[in-house]
């Protein structure tokens, strides 16, 4: 006997979000007069930007008495700066509260500062908040200003100063992000102008956990690798691997059959090339003995 098994229909594929749909809801909003209307009204423009409206509501209540003109002026305000649709909602669904925020008090000046103090190209500014959206909720004089200040005067100026790739680093507080990291390395031996050094050609470094990174790194190389401070040195990247999928399974290969890499060897070639370089270093050894 043949069971037939019924398989139940996928759900019929979302409506595509497009400017029309939008401008529907905002012509439709300024004609009703029924506050339950209005609220379904933004909490379908929430969704149509892809964020979650129970996050929304939870985090940042005033959503609730603010008009859907409100939602969609920070929504324009950032597509003006050459953000996509799909990032857009990404960005307020990470940020909920800047779904009521004033583009001219909130928006427009952290923009500015970009622009005038970081010297930023307007092209560059979409990269710049993409690869960190925590900009747009930070305040240009009370917190961007003094971390960019501070990174200035330790090198990131002419030609290191701060580009769309590093202006991540203006979110993070001085007293207890950046100059923790800095002396923590200075800890380690290395003088204070070296360590400037390692950082302007590793600007990473200064995102990484002293707990979670740092010191767990630290204590391996020193204490299973038997390792040199100048490597350290010469290679700061060590700390952008990870310990337990990178580091720790490559180096125990090598120790595993009495071979040695630079750090920079050993951990920048790809999984592939690293296995070869293996068997070639056995071979060799091989041919030594024939």
């Amino acid at each position: 006997m043949m069971l037939r098994l019924q398989i139940p229909s996928p759900p019929p594929p979302k409506p595509p979000i497009t400017q029309t749909t939008l401008k529907t809801l905002l012509s439709t909003t300024t004609t009703t007069t029924d506050s339950g209307a209005r609220f379904r009204q933004k909490l379908l423009y929430l969704r149509h930007l892809n964020v979650n409206p129970t996050k929304v509501l939870h985090i940042n209540p005033n959503i609730r008495s603010a008009p859907l003109s409100t939602l969609h002026s920070i929504a324009e305000c950032l597509s003006s700066m050459g953000l996509e649709f799909a990032a857009v909602g990404r960005i307020l669904d990470m940020y909920p509260q800047l779904l009521t925020a004033d583009p001219y008090d909130d928006i427009y000046p952290i923009l500015d500062f970009l622009l005038h103090t970081v010297e930023l190209p307007f092209s560059e500014i979409r990269k710049s908040i993409t690869r960190c959206p925590r900009i747009l909720v930070c305040h240009p004089e009370s917190q961007l200003k003094p971390t960019f200040d501070f990174l200035s005067e330790f090198g990131f100026a002419g030609p290191n100063k701060l580009t769309s790739q590093t202006t991540l680093l203006l979110v993070s507080n001085v007293e207890s992000t950046l100059i923790p990291k800095i002396e923590f390395l200075v800890g380690l031996g290395i003088e204070y102008n070296e360590v400037r050094s390692m950082v302007l050609r590793s600007p990473g470094l200064l995102t990484f956990s002293v707990e979670n990174n740092y010191m767990p790194k630290v204590d391996y190389f020193f204490n299973e690798m038997n390792g040199n401070l100048d490597e350290i040195k010469r290679f700061p990247q060590y700390f952008s691997f990870s310990l337990e999928r990178k580091i720790k399974p490559r180096h125990q290969l090598l120790r595993e059959h009495g071979f040695f890499m630079p750090l920079s060897e050993m951990l920048k070639i790809s999984d592939g090339e690293f296995n070869l370089r293996l068997i070639e270093k056995r071979l060799q050894i091989v041919g030594e003995f024939l």
